[in-house]
């Protein structure tokens, strides 16, 4: 006798144990395992979730444990009753109680992989909805038996591609085996991701790279298991895997570049995160790097997302490559007529007290130049936060120098021009 059938017929005894008062038995214990389940499930979400800081992998783990908790621990405590109520009567309601705890587990986890899996957005909330009405629709129709029916008529509608045969429920069963595999394999990369991201003896790029190669890994390994487990030959893919290249030759050839150049990137090491870089018009820090592009954030808190082979073939100003200590130019003009050595004297004091410029190496003035309006000279100074920007600091002492130079009597010149007129101006007489 098939799986539906004996759900079918499970459904008939049930129907008959309505008709009996002893299915008040059944009843009460079905509320009762309902409730405690309920109860050990707000039990652990107040000790365990109350008001505790959780890291990304301890919420993975912990929320899963949190969906699981009330289907889970309630279809346990409906097993224990059936076992110990079956000697006096019959437990139909318990059987299909424990069926439809068990899909409701399914689905739950299925939804919290998906949410912790993909970018919040309509589209993933529509997609849970229709997820959650499919699922009880396929176990409605499961218990039922009508099952049977609708396996035959899917069977029905087939097609064959080279000597491989496939059937509409071949098809739906591979697509679900693919669909449920891939988002397994991208919830074990994500939590993967969030492991490798907190090996701190590990270099920065090293960790993204060896978090994207485990993506990749899991992503090739849940289609290699799942089209086998539904009677799908492997040596079937070779058609597509020739579309595909025809298809990466002529139109995908820039996605492709984009990933490649993402896996040379992490591997050379040119660019880390937290990286201060200038990327043609972009200048900022690298806070993220995906297989496909990496993030600068701008000073102004804009986000420039460049794509990896823009990288490769073009120049980059990593301003942190080799040492994150950065020298800081700030001209400045003093007149002719003023003490040099102590407005230079005050530009390295001003420059000495502030916070955030390095005493090691010391802040220094150079004479650049003899201008026509004054003497040029040149402040500078050397930081090892440049992520914190550098108008604050160019502000900071450029206003701090202004001031000495006002108590001091120095004079910062402006431009200046003198007009002589030569030869006689003949005034033309009135008439």
């Amino acid at each position: 006798m098939s799986a539906s059938a004996e759900f079918h017929g499970l459904l008939l005894d049930l129907w008959g144990d309505l008709q009996n008062v002893k299915i008040l038995w059944q009843v009460g214990v079905l509320a009762a395992c309902i409730l405690v389940g309920w109860l050990l499930s707000r039990r652990y979400n107040l000790r365990v979730l109350g008001h505790v800081p959780l890291d990304a992998t301890q919420a993975l783990g912990i929320g899963s444990m949190q969906r699981l908790l009330f289907p889970l621990s309630t279809l346990v405590l409906v097993m224990i009753a059936k076992s110990v109520l079956r000697h006096w009567q019959s437990t139909h309601l318990l059987n299909v109680a424990a069926a439809l705890l068990l899909a409701m587990a399914l689905i739950r986890i299925s939804i919290y992989i998906m949410r912790h899996t993909f970018a919040p957005s309509p589209w993933l909330r529509a997609s849970e909805r229709w997820i959650s009405w499919l699922a009880w629709i396929g176990v409605a129709v499961y218990l039922t038996g009508l099952w049977p029916f609708v396996r035959d008529a899917l069977l029905d509608i087939n097609f064959a591609v080279g000597k491989q045969k496939f059937s509409l429920l071949l098809v739906l069963q591979g697509s679900l085996s693919v669909i449920a595999t891939l988002l397994v394999a991208l919830w074990l990369g994500r939590l993967a991701e969030v492991w490798l991201m907190r090996a701190t003896t590990l270099q920065v790029n090293l960790r993204v790279m060896f978090s994207k190669l485990v993506q990749v890994l899991l992503l090739l390994a849940a289609f290699l298991i799942a089209l086998p487990a539904v009677g799908i030959d492997l040596t079937v893919l070779s058609v597509f895997g020739g579309m595909l290249g025809v298809g990466i030759g002529f139109g995908l050839q820039k996605i492709a570049a984009n990933y490649i150049s993402g896996f040379i990137i992490l591997m050379d090491r040119s660019v880390s995160i937290g990286d201060v870089v200038t990327i043609g018009e972009h200048t900022g820090t690298l806070t993220q790097m995906t297989a496909r592009y990496v993030v600068v954030r701008g000073l102004g808190g804009l986000e420039a997302l460049i794509p990896n082979e823009t990288i490769i073939t073009s120049t980059v100003v990593n301003h942190s490559f080799s040492d994150r200590n950065i020298r800081v130019a700030l001209p400045i003009q003093v007149a002719y007529a003023s003490d040099l050595d102590a407005a230079r004297k005050i530009m390295v004091d001003v420059a000495t007290k502030h916070p955030r410029v390095l005493k090691d190496p010391e802040p220094g003035v150079l004479i650049t130049a003899f201008a026509d309006s004054g003497i040029n000279l040149e402040l500078g100074v050397w930081v090892d936060d440049p992520d914190q920007g550098l108008a604050s600091l160019r502000s900071d002492l450029y206003a701090e120098i202004w001031r000495a130079f006002r108590e001091q009597g120095i004079e910062i010149p402006f431009p200046q021009r003198e007009v002589r007129i030569v030869g006689e101006i003949k005034s033309t007489p009135e008439k």
